[in-house]
């Protein structure tokens, strides 16, 4: 199972947006240059987000993107699911009407246990985590980089 590149992006971006925040409002080109994220298709990761109410914009000449919660209130996994929806990695873990072997399938319940422990350790990690664990990193040496 692999992740999106749309929900790698999200997570780069919101990131970026809890390093700033309280301190204004990020312009998208910004976030894309130094995420290195076409600003196109950040711009429509970024709705997704927005309308979640996890970020909001400030229109104007010094407007822009900034987080609408504080980044220890937002986990991975609320980013990662609004841009990706369901984490399962098998469509009858949701629906079990899609699959008339799923009362019986074995395999089923290990892809719902899968989904069970992806989505606790993607909830258990909030932004600051991230931002705190990306400080440590760079006390150790290197550029700001945050690759998902």
């Amino acid at each position: 199972m692999q992740l999106s590149t749309r929900a790698r992006y999200a997570t780069r971006a919101m990131l970026e947006l809890a390093a700033s925040y309280g301190e204004g409002p990020l312009q998208l080109k910004e976030i894309a240059k130094k995420q290195q994220i076409s600003p196109k298709y950040l711009e429509q990761v970024l709705i997704d987000l927005r309308k979640a109410g996890y970020i909001h914009t400030q229109k104007g000449n010094r407007g822009g993107y900034m987080l609408a919660v504080p980044p220890q209130e937002i986990t991975l996994y609320d980013v990662i699911s609004t841009v990706e929806g369901s984490l399962a990695p098998v469509a009858c873990v949701d629906n079990t009407a899609l699959c008339s072997k799923s009362g019986q399938c074995v395999t089923r319940e290990i892809w719902s246990r899968l989904k069970d422990k992806i989505k606790g350790e993607l909830a258990s990690t909030t932004m600051a985590d991230l931002l705190l664990a990306q400080e440590e990193k760079n006390t150790e040496g290197g550029a700001i980089f945050y690759q998902i």
